[in-house]
C-alpha cells in the first residue's frame, strides 16, 4: 500500500536517492555531463532542504516505510520534481502523487519542464506542450502546463 505524505527532513536523503536513481536510469544516458551535474546538483539532499524551507511543497510516497516516489510543487504553481523509484513505475504512484499536490496548485493551470522522455507520461496526465523545446545548464526540456480544475466551493461562487 502507498502512503503519500508531507516530507519530513528526516526523508531529504531517501527522496535525493529516488530522483537520482530515477533519473539514472532514464535521462541521464541522453545529457551531457553539464546536464548530468545540475541535475545532481538540484536533486541534493542539501537542495531539497533548503526548498522544504521555501515556497515549495513537497509530498512522498511511501512503501512499507520507504520513500518511493516523490513530487515538489514549486511557487503554487510549477511542478519541480516529480520522480519514482524506477523498479516502482507503471504503478499509478506519479499519479498518485500528482493528484496529491493538485489542492495546493495556486491559479488555473501547473506548469512543469519535462525531460524529454517523459514528455508521453505528462501527457497522459493531462499535460499539453507549451512551447519549444529548451535547454538549461545542460538539461533538456519541453515545457508543458496542465489546466487545474477550480476548487468545489470556488466554482459554486457566492452564495
Amino acid at each position: 500500500m502507498t502512503r503519500i505524505r508531507p516530507a519530513h527532513v528526516d526523508d531529504l536523503p531517501a527522496i535525493s536517492a529516488v530522483c537520482m536513481a530515477a533519473f539514472t536510469a532514464a535521462v541521464a544516458p541522453m545529457l551531457t555531463a553539464e546536464g548530468i551535474a545540475t541535475f545532481g546538483t538540484v536533486a541534493a539532499a542539501s537542495a531539497f532542504a533548503e526548498r522544504l524551507q521555501g515556497d515549495n511543497h513537497i509530498l512522498v510516497a511511501e512503501q512499507a516505510g520507504q520513500v518511493v516516489g516523490v513530487v515538489e510543487l514549486k511557487a503554487g504553481h510549477h511542478l519541480a520534481m516529480l520522480f519514482v523509484a524506477p523498479e516502482l513505475q507503471g504503478q499509478g504512484i506519479g499519479r498518485a502523487l500528482l493528484q496529491a499536490v493538485l489542492p495546493q496548485v495556486r491559479g488555473p493551470q501547473m506548469t512543469v519542464r519535462a525531460s524529454l522522455n517523459a514528455v508521453p507520461a505528462y501527457e497522459h496526465y493531462g499535460f499539453v506542450l507549451d512551447g519549444d523545446v529548451g535547454q538549461f545548464n545542460g538539461l533538456i526540456y519541453q515545457p508543458l502546463v496542465l489546466a487545474v480544475p477550480a476548487p468545489v466551493d470556488a466554482a459554486l461562487g457566492p452564495h
